[in-house]
């Protein structure tokens, strides 16, 4: 009981703290227009709950990428359907050069888009950073955004924060 009142009592928490490096602000308001190769993920995931992570191609992330698959199997298998899962890999030469190892963590489910090194950097445009988790609600909104140490996936911050996106109306009602 203690420990889910915990989690609880950290995840109302986390709007109000984020990342340091974002304000409050910006909870419940579209992202910034990104696109990949002519791709845009978040278009494409309108309707669904969206799960962005922003992982480096190194040993630490390709664990994570690992865990992030793990997580959607169990979210599936729990009756959370029709959510979006993106990776966004890092843009510089070695996140780049091992982008295959980060992508074969991963089923076809989650799709890791491969950033080049001349368009806009995403990560910049999300105010992100290595290892973050954005959790957008079905009308594109951004409920949470979750940093170290939040984001590790063997705690159950990220989890319990999809669940409640899936869940709840935090943004107030969504027509999708």
């Amino acid at each position: 009981m203690w420990r889910s009142l915990g989690l609880a009592l950290a995840l109302c928490l986390l709007p109000s703290r984020g990342t340091e490096s974002q304000s409050q602000s910006s909870f419940c308001k579209q992202p910034p227009a990104w696109s990949i190769r002519d791709q845009n993920p978040m278009l494409s995931a309108t309707g669904t709950v969206t799960v962005v992570a922003l992982l480096q191609a190194s040993y630490l992330c390709i664990l994570q990428a690992s865990r992030f698959e793990d997580l959607r199997v169990k979210l599936e298998k729990e009756g959370y359907s029709n959510i979006s899962y993106v990776i966004v890999n890092h843009q510089g030469i070695d996140s780049q050069l091992k982008y295959i190892h980060l992508k074969n963590q991963v089923s076809d489910h989650i799709p890791v888009y491969q950033q080049e090194e001349h368009q806009t950097d995403v990560w910049t445009l999300l105010n992100g950073n290595k290892d973050d988790f954005f959790i957008y609600d079905r009308c594109g909104r951004l409920v949470y955004h979750l940093g170290l140490p939040y984001s590790f996936l063997s705690f159950p911050y990220v989890e319990e924060a999809i669940k409640i996106a899936y869940c709840e109306e935090k943004c107030g009602n969504c027509s999708l």
